[in-house]
């Protein structure tokens, strides 16, 4: 390349999808032009270790400058305007803890070492052939007291299951459709993926709700109370379908009220960028979900009354969720959660209380002890001893697609 080639955001093609990316999005993450990164002479030949390690340092160290910097002007101007602008009570950085020590006694012993919070943690397992897919999803509760339960179910899924009077055409037609479809195997692939994260969303919050142990009054779990999952896919397809999801997720949150749920921050960077600019245990309570789950609603692909109920779950319901973000380590990276706008500061608290076992990770140490014990539980291997016994009986042999 004897000129280096200058690359516009016009020389690309358009796309006026929502999410559309240029070229200047592209310097402004990166600090670099698009065309730089392209051109082979910018390259190095090999690791090059020796440029490398000053380069990293030199990055860091402004790195860490621009942070400090993003920290004091989020906390003089950004935080004061979200309790100005907050929508929900006590909206904005909560900084009131002044004697930690006696803050975590009181939560550990009214809350999480009586057994007064239970946590939910799920996994699953797919073992893929070509004739049969065998997926295994686990559930497990436990609170600090006891494990208090573990739950399974396997789905089965063959492509031929020669259900009609021809099963000589039915074989006939799958395969013409694979062959016309390139994504055949993508699209499998996907609504299996869809089921499987469709069926634990509701799973783990029936169980939470209905299996846990009777002393317990708060519910932990990952991710969001009204996560994406049950308000698409299969859940929009059908009004019965809508209409369990609705109301299991109103029981939780309208009726229940008390629980916390919790997800990192690295799906959200700019939720990330304000938990820097949080001290350990201070949090920041940002406002309600209406606006982001009216929002999923209009981008969900549901139509007619099956839409309409959601859209008022939305309104009704979302309005009841509360957003925040919390810190409890400055080696740690912050982490977000929701409860219920009547009990956000507590739900803030028994978060906080429960991540103060992980400073390295800054995330419930229940939540993780639920997960593990669905891996113990539930592992591959168990699975994988129990389908080779079971296919070495049936004299058949295992011909392995992709398993994980």
């Amino acid at each position: 390349m004897d000129k280096k080639e200058q690359i516009s955001s016009s020389d690309l093609p358009k796309n006026t999808g929502e999410n559309a990316l240029s070229i200047d999005d592209f310097h402004k993450a990166f600090g670099e032009n698009f065309s730089d990164a392209i051109d082979i002479n910018t390259w190095s030949i090999g690791a090059n270790l020796s440029e490398l390690y000053p380069l990293i340092e030199a990055e860091w160290l402004q790195a860490k400058t621009d942070e400090s910097k993003n920290q004091k002007i989020f906390r003089e101007k950004v935080f004061p305007r979200i309790k100005e602008v907050g929508n929900v009570p006590f909206a904005g950085l909560h900084d009131d803890v002044n004697d930690v020590k006696q803050l975590l006694d009181k939560m550990h012993r009214g809350f999480l070492f009586n057994g007064a919070v239970t946590a939910c943690g799920s996994t699953h397992v797919i073992f893929n052939t070509v004739p049969l897919t065998i997926t295994q999803i686990g559930i497990c509760l436990v609170n600090y007291e006891r494990q208090h339960g573990s739950y399974s179910h396997r789905l089965f899924r063959r492509d031929l299951r020669f259900k009609s009077d021809d099963p000589i055409q039915e074989a006939l037609d799958l395969i013409e459709k694979r062959r016309s479809d390139d994504n055949a195997g993508d699209k499998r692939s996907a609504m299996s993926n869809l089921a499987v994260r469709g069926i634990k969303a509701y799973t783990e919050r029936a169980i939470l709700l209905d299996k846990k142990d009777v002393k317990t009054k708060w519910l932990l779990g990952s991710g969001s109370p009204a996560p994406y999952e049950l308000m698409t896919g299969f859940w929009g397809s059908k009004k019965e379908m809508k209409d369990k999801s609705i109301e299991l997720m109103s029981r939780m949150i309208l009726e229940h009220q008390r629980f916390v749920y919790v997800h990192s921050c690295e799906k959200f960077p700019d939720l990330w960028t304000l938990g820097n600019a949080l001290n350990p245990f201070e949090y920041l309570i940002l406002g309600s979900l209406e606006d982001d789950l009216v929002r999923r609603v209009d981008l969900g692909g549901t139509r007619g009354v099956i839409r309409e109920s959601y859209a008022d779950f939305a309104k009704q319901v979302g309005s009841k969720i509360v957003r925040g973000i919390y810190r409890v380590s400055n080696q740690a990276q912050p982490q977000i959660f929701y409860g219920h706008i009547d009990h956000i500061r507590t739900a803030a608290l028994i978060a906080m209380a429960d991540s103060v076992f992980q400073l390295h990770s800054g995330s419930p140490m229940l939540l993780d002890l639920a997960s593990n014990l669905c891996k113990m539980n539930f592992s591959k291997n168990d699975l994988f001893s129990s389908i080779q016994q079971a296919s070495i009986k049936a004299e058949v042999k295992l011909r392995v697609a992709n398993s994980h």
